[in-house]
């Protein structure tokens, strides 16, 4: 995630412990202090005020993120106005194609799921409001990716990044996934190719505000057998019609 720096330093260190602890089952004092480039001193006092304030928990000698950011995450999304409007649109997409569907933003450099509903079929998609997706390797991520400028793109996939493989699909080269994102944009949809897991699919569609900015995304999502190739394009026209209406309910 991008580093950022404000005038307030002490505020700075605190996001970057949560953004450090966010994909870690739990890490030392010494982890902290070593990932996130703070000072020992510094650490020790941060570690303490975020625990005494349940930002943080700590077991033995490790530390958590706490239920207080548990708790504040649930507000904001109660307090996200495009999640509520975007809830019968959703439904109305799931109902039409019987498929997982999701809304997410983009949020800092990740994607995030805001609301999800299931299918109403027996197959399963593990995923989860507040989950973070990959940029590269989700649907989602591509298409919120896509309608961002080249600079914006540039910063998020600067030339010495590592696109890590997590299937055989996925796209490992920047120049490659850069080609992607014109067609994304020329076509409307993206497509998840089980580049993000083994067996699911996920078609997705940006939700653009009047000036053509991804202000956020839908998708639908199954395994591969949902999602064929001779229906991925009428799937992706649903979730296109979709994107559109939610579009129109935001202006």
């Amino acid at each position: 995630m991008k580093t950022i720096t404000t005038q307030i330093p002490a505020l700075d260190k605190v996001v970057r412990i949560c953004d450090f602890l966010s994909d870690k089952n739990g890490a030392t004092f010494s982890q902290i202090y070593q990932g996130v480039g703070i000072a020992k001193s510094s650490t020790s006092s941060l570690l303490n005020g975020m625990v005494a304030h349940g930002l943080l928990r700590q077991e033995n000698d490790k530390y958590y993120l706490g239920l207080r950011l548990y708790e504040l995450g649930n507000k904001a999304v109660e307090q996200y106005d495009i999640k509520k409007i975007a809830l019968p649109v959703l439904t109305a997409l799931r109902d039409k194609t019987n498929l997982t569907c999701h809304l997410g933003v983009l949020q800092g450099s990740s994607p995030i799921y805001l609301t999800k509903l299931e299918s109403p079929q027996a197959i399963i998609i593990r995923s989860w409001e507040g989950k973070r997706l990959s940029l590269y390797s989700s649907g989602l991520g591509k298409a919120l990716m896509a309608h961002l400028s080249d600079e914006e793109v540039d910063a998020l996939l600067p030339e010495d990044k590592v696109l890590t493989r997590i299937t055989d699909t996925t796209i490992t080269d920047i120049n490659v996934l850069k080609a992607e994102l014109a067609e994304i944009r020329v076509r409307g949809w993206a497509y998840d190719n089980e580049e993000d897991s083994q067996g699911v699919r996920c078609i997705a569609v940006p939700v653009l505000n009047p000036q053509g900015k991804a202000i956020a995304a839908i998708s639908t999502s199954g395994v591969a057998f949902q999602i064929p190739d001779d229906k991925r394009e009428y799937l992706a026209s649903l979730v296109m019609e979709a994107g559109q209406q939610l579009a129109q309910q935001l202006k």
